[in-house]
């Protein structure tokens, strides 16, 4: 072995750092390489191995060659990579390449769109919020002016079609110029508008009309991504699943406009008290510049905002004019619509809460409308009572009585109360109520209540009910106006198979003997009493129902002779109704207070409502007759400031708690009650003392309002003259009883002239306006004698009133539970003062 160094074998990927020439081939710089002692190694791989294991010449030659070729290609790659790197320094290292951007574009591509599908798939058009489909029930008077809105959130939905044009062309101009040819999202419109905001140009959201909808339809109002996000899907679906139509509805109906409205209808009545229906381009376009900002748009609310208002107000009209939905010549003429600063109150201040709920109730009792769908809202609810018939009964009832209140001074006076109604005879419309002085000061509706007697202004049904059933009186007379009876006061009742009952008269007025007609007119108590055991409680009792009272009234069963005396307790309307059925000649149609219903455009189906008869046409008429009486020269003289033929009876309740008057003309049957209440306890409080008088009777302030309203509210119209068909003997007076000192009840003689003639004959006389007196009557309506021989005058009488009789009879001993009382010198009728309802022998009712 020599002693002389030997080349050493190389490492693997080992390779010549030393410079080759310029001018050698690529190929020959990849495949020669060189060792470390500068000689060439590509004969290394020529050869195979030896036999000792050691690469042949060719072999190795070829093993480096292809080592050499692989090592240089990966060299020279790294060498461009590193001159490429040396010359992007500094601020071309940020700069991304172009299979950068490329790449980048790809990706985000794919995640738009898989996260477009996704969002797609997995948003849904959810149902929509609770507060975007809550409305408020609109009540409307018979003319269509609005009484109030109920409901938590001021809406009425409406069609497109009750929208006008100019509103609806007003408010694209303002927020959507393109929504019939655009796609139900923007994203330009979108990113402008985000611009916009952060630039300091005002908020903008950049969304389209359909996009406003359904945030405000399905989504909430608060400002997060993910709101925006459902937002955008569900636009995109919606405008799928509905028309332009739809859309642009859905959007008028719940966009806010201020002044708690919801929706353009609710907002043209806010503004200007008018449907949206009515809206010209110059309103329409003040109402679409307030969707933008609408508490800052209401120039009353805000006046130094006006100079904006005007300018987007302007913008708004301008809009109109490009798209061609505004004639420019138009548009010129038109000048800002300032809106009303004080428009209809929708509140339940007023009488307006109590025909609210009265209304309601109607509803639901007569099965047109359920509780819970009214409580959802949405109804347009159309009523019968009528604007200005309604105003004055409200006007009467503070010119007569409250205006005359001292609460301050006189405590009793805070105990008064008024209830009233009216409605037409020969339709049941009720035209007017009046329930208190605010609902939300006293909630309870007076002219509902059933729980005050109705005093002598039951009388009438006595009467009615004697000549419906041909009754006669206990010596066998049949009862007509000129029928006599003993008026004694605390005279025993005859024939009546109960306790004794002996009511007395108003200051124990004796009248002796006294037709039924001057027995009316000074409503005596003991004519009535006995009248009522003639004719049978209980068919007083259904005559008294089937005129209009309900069957369910309070003590009106098991009276017996006291129910007379009214001490039943019906409901103002309920009276108002039976005295309407006697001034539509005895035939009844059930009262209504709803003329119209609909919801969302499509009317509610009403019941009918049948006229049937209640009771003869002689019966009522005659009943009618005897009334005219009690206006002319009874206790309601006060009546007659109507200045129309009416027919009219007072009653007074127990302990001076009520007074009442109920009367009629041919055209309006009106009641009035005054009624006393503690405001704290609710308890019935009497009024004696109130607005400074003695007491309160029903020929003082209830004829009073009675008058002046009655005036009021048929003024303009025809005066009408009552028609009357009455009962065989009506008009002629009838002598008494051949004992009249033991009064009708004595006699049994049954054979008392003008009594011939059948109890169903009909006659076509005329009626007198007096209580045909003992001078006869030629059928005509000029005033006679009564059967006293006094003339006839209209003015206050000051005869005595609900006056009794004392009889005979048997089965005596004292009278328990004090007497009844009557009008006495002040006009005042019918119950006892404060000695307690007569006759109620130990407390006991009758059965």
């Amino acid at each position: 072995m020599s002693d002389e160094p030997q080349p050493k074998k190389p490492r693997p990927g080992w390779a010549s750092h030393e410079p080759q020439a310029a001018d050698t081939p690529d190929d020959a710089r990849d495949d020669t390489r060189t060792d470390a002692a500068g000689l060439p190694r590509s004969n290394e791989s020529d050869g195979e191995a030896d036999g000792h294991g050691e690469p042949g010449p060719a072999s190795a030659k070829t093993g480096a060659s292809a080592t050499a070729g692989a090592s240089a290609k990966k060299a020279a790659r790294e060498e461009r990579r590193a001159a490429l790197k040396a010359r992007r320094t500094g601020w071309r290292r940020l700069v991304p390449t172009w299979r950068m951007v490329l790449g980048a574009f790809v990706v985000t591509a794919l995640l738009v769109v898989g996260g477009f599908l996704l969002g797609y798939t997995l948003v849904q058009i959810p149902a929509a919020n609770a507060a975007a489909t809550q409305q408020a029930n609109v009540y409307l008077y018979a003319d269509g002016t609005v009484i109030a809105r109920d409901g938590e959130v001021n809406r009425e939905n409406v069609t497109l079609s009750q929208i006008s044009e100019d509103a609806q062309h007003a408010v694209l101009a303002a927020e959507d110029r393109d929504f019939y040819t655009e796609s139900a999202v923007d994203p330009l419109a979108m990113v402008r508008g985000a611009w916009n905001t952060l630039t300091g140009k005002g908020k903008q959201s950049g969304s389209t009309i359909t996009q406003q909808y359904v945030k405000n339809y399905y989504l909430r109002q608060e400002q997060t991504v993910t709101r925006k996000v459902k937002e955008f899907f569900i636009a995109i679906k919606l405008d799928r699943n509905q028309s332009k139509d739809e859309i642009l509805e859905g959007y008028l109906n719940t966009s806010f406009f201020g002044r708690g409205a919801y929706g353009i209808q609710a907002a043209a009545h806010a503004y200007y008290d008018m449907d949206a229906s009515e809206l010209d381009a110059g309103r329409a376009a003040y109402l679409a510049a307030l969707v933008n900002a609408p508490s800052q748009y209401d120039v009353v609310a805000h006046p130094g905002n006006r100079a904006f208002v005007e300018k987007r107000w302007n913008y708004v009209l301008d809009g109109m004019v490009d798209e061609g939905w505004l004639d420019p010549a138009e548009r010129a003429r038109l000048t800002f619509p300032v809106p009303k600063r004080t428009t209809l109150s929708t509140t339940m201040s007023g009488q307006r809460g109590y025909i609210v709920n009265i209304v309601k109730q109607h509803l639901v009792d007569n099965k047109i409308v359920d509780e819970a769908s009214l409580d959802a809202g949405g109804y347009r609810i159309t009523t019968t009572l009528q604007k200005s018939k309604q105003d004055a009964f409200v006007e009467s009832v503070d010119d007569n009585l409250m205006d005359r209140l001292d609460k301050k001074n006189r405590k009793v006076d805070t105990y008064v109360r008024a209830g009233g109604a009216s409605i037409e005879p020969k339709t049941g419309k009720v035209v007017a109520m009046y329930n208190g002085i605010d609902y939300v000061k006293q909630y309870t509706p007076n002219a509902t209540r059933r729980d005050f007697q109705v005093g002598s202004s039951f009388k009438p049904f006595v009467f009615t009910a004697a000549v419906e059933n041909g009754s006669r009186t206990q010596d066998g007379r049949r009862i007509t106006p000129g029928t006599h009876y003993d008026g004694t006061s605390e005279r025993p009742v005859q024939g009546w198979p109960g306790p004794r009952y002996a009511p007395e008269n108003e200051d124990h007025e004796d009248y002796g003997d006294i037709t039924v007609s001057e027995a009316t007119d000074k409503s005596v108590n003991a004519v009535y009493a006995q009248m009522a055991v003639d004719v049978g409680p209980d068919k007083v009792r259904k005559t008294a129902v089937d005129l209009g009272l309900s069957p369910d009234t309070p003590d009106l069963d098991g009276a017996g002779p006291s129910i007379a005396l009214g001490v039943a307790n019906a409901s103002v309307l309920d009276m108002t109704q039976a005295y309407a059925t006697l001034a539509n000649h005895g035939k009844h149609t059930p009262y209504t207070l709803v003329e119209k219903v609909t919801r969302n455009g499509r009317d509610i189906a009403l019941p009918e409502r049948h006229t049937r008869r209640a009771v003869s046409r002689e019966a009522a008429d005659t009943t009618t007759s005897v009334l005219k009486g009690v206006v002319e020269k009874g206790t309601a003289t006060a009546a007659q400031t109507s200045g129309r033929p009416a027919a009219g009876k007072t009653g007074t309740a127990e302990e001076d708690t009520a007074a009442w008057f109920a009367g009629y003309t041919p055209d309006l049957a009106t009641v009035v009650a005054v009624m006393g209440q503690d405001p704290v306890t609710a308890g019935h409080k009497s009024l004696y003392g109130a607005m400074g008088l003695p007491r309160v009777n029903g020929g003082g302030a209830p004829a009073e309002i009675w008058g002046q309203y009655t005036r009021d509210a048929l003024e303009g119209e025809p005066v009408s003259s009552f028609s009357l068909r009455l009962q065989p003997g009506a008009d002629e007076s009838q002598p008494p009883a051949p004992d009249s000192s033991g009064g009708p009840s004595s006699s049994g003689d049954v054979s008392a002239p003008a009594t011939d003639a059948p109890d169903d004959e009909d006659t076509d006389s005329g009626t007198p306006d007096d209580d045909g007196g003992t001078t006869g009557d030629d059928g005509s309506e000029s005033e006679g004698e009564n059967s006293t021989g006094g003339t006839t005058t209209g003015s206050p009488t000051g005869d005595t009133g609900d006056s009794g009789g004392t009889g005979t009879g048997t089965g005596g001993g004292d009278t328990t539970g004090g007497g009844t009382t009557d009008d006495g010198g002040s006009n005042r009728d019918e119950l006892p003062g404060p000695g307690g309802l007569s006759g109620a022998l130990d407390g006991r009712r009758w059965d």
